[in-house]
Formats: structure tokens, sequence, C-alpha cells
């Protein structure tokens, strides 16, 4: 287990979420570190390098596997996916059925929907 959903809360309009913490050490991330939001557990692979950080959030049925990082105040939703080495960040927003994979990088205030695929 890399990381463990916290006690400390917030409402993202109906939707509860939990920041994380990392459990170990692994890609510049030490043990004890604070990460971004998550809805569940789903929305955060325990295997690979990904990790969320700052206020970024991801909820619903999205995921983040691999060595993606989602970080700032970018937010991941619905059946969204950001895998391999992609990275999300700024106010970007990735959500619908989109996929962000490969080397990607999706940032600022862009924002990737629908079925797009983004590598």
């Amino acid at each position: 287990m890399k990381y463990i959903m916290t006690d400390e809360t917030k409402k993202h309009g109906d939707v509860t979420l939990h920041r994380i913490k990392a459990a170990k050490d692994f890609a510049g991330i030490k043990a004890g570190d604070l990460g971004g939001w998550v809805e569940k557990e789903y929305n955060l692979s325990h295997e690979g390098n990904a990790w969320i950080s700052g206020n970024a959030h991801v909820y619903g049925n999205a995921s983040v596997s691999g060595n993606a990082y989602v970080r700032d105040d970018a937010h991941v939703r619905n059946n969204a996916r950001v895998s391999n080495n992609a990275n999300v960040y700024g106010d970007a927003r990735v959500y619908g059925n989109a996929e962000v994979y490969g080397d990607a990088c999706v940032y600022g205030n862009a924002y990737v929907c629908g079925e797009a695929w983004i590598m």
C-alpha cells in the first residue's frame, strides 16, 4: 500500500473527498507527505508511481495509474483515465470518458472531455 486516505475531508458539490497521505517512500514522495484529494481508493492506483498532489481532485470513476501525476488545482472526474507517464496540472480538467496517457501533458486552463484521447 503506497498511500492511505486520511480523515481530512472536504465537500466538492455532493461528493466527499479525502486527503491522501503517502504510506511509503517512492518516486521522490516521502512517507507522510500529504497528497491531493480522492473520493475513493479506486481513484489512485497503489501500483506504479502515480500520485495526486496539491489541491488536485480525482473523483467519480476516474483513475490515475502507472507513473501519472495530477497536481495543482487539476480535476479528473467521471470515467476519465490518466495513465502511463502523463501529467495533468494547473487548472486543467479531464472528464467524461477522456484518456490522457503516454507522455502527454495537459495543463493551464485546458479541458479534455468526451471521448478524447491525448497521448
